[in-house]
């Protein structure tokens, strides 16, 4: 017979809804809350409240922030703006300590299949930006999948015209990798993408 204790269950199943968390590790989750103490729970559940009733979307970028405009867009060079699909992605590309820009997230990528045009991402606010701030750059890093190049190249397209120079992130092999094991379209990227040293 197996031991089922139903809040330990109840609690499981809501761990296994976070992404990556599988049965294993919600069930591991699940039996540390149980194993700390009221005071550590509490403020645990209070820190998941908090958040969720104070972070909101920067006014001007899309970011996630819990004031009406985010740090970044305050200190910000407005001329330079990058472009991203998710709030996440301004976390990696923030590591990159010479960027003095500004971001805009679009909050997802064109993808017809899942019924993402134009209209359902933030390509209108970027445009309203762009006019407001006479933006000098705009570089493109979407995540190189095809939905990803698809969005760069649209709006890349729509950019243009208004004579805003628009760069996309280099892409190719990554620092440490064996070249026999990188695919042939990272490959092609990457000696297209080639740089003089």
């Amino acid at each position: 017979m197996k031991n089922f204790v139903e809040p330990i269950e109840k609690l499981t199943n809501e761990f296994t809804r976070l992404p990556g968390v599988g049965r294993k590790t919600a069930n591991r989750y699940a039996y540390k809350i149980i194993n700390m103490n009221s005071q550590d729970v509490q403020s645990f559940v209070n820190a998941i409240l908090d958040a969720k009733q104070k972070v909101h979307f920067c006014d001007i970028c899309g970011n996630f922030t819990d004031t009406e405009i985010c740090s970044i867009c305050q200190k910000g060079n407005h001329k330079i703006i990058c472009v991203v699909s998710e709030p996440k992605d301004i976390l990696a590309l923030e590591k990159v300590r010479d960027f003095t820009g500004v971001y805009h997230v679009l909050h997802g990528v064109l993808n017809p299949l899942e019924g993402k045009g134009p209209d359902e991402i933030r390509i209108k606010e970027l445009l309203q930006r762009i006019s407001k701030y006479q933006v000098s750059e705009v570089i493109m890093a979407t995540s190189p999948t095809v939905e990803g190049e698809a969005t760069a190249m649209y709006i890349a397209k729509l950019l243009k015209p208004l004579g805003v120079k628009v760069t996309r992130i280099a892409q190719g092999v990554s620092l440490g990798t064996d070249l026999e094991y990188v695919d042939e379209v990272t490959l092609t990227r990457a000696i297209s993408d080639r740089k003089e040293i």
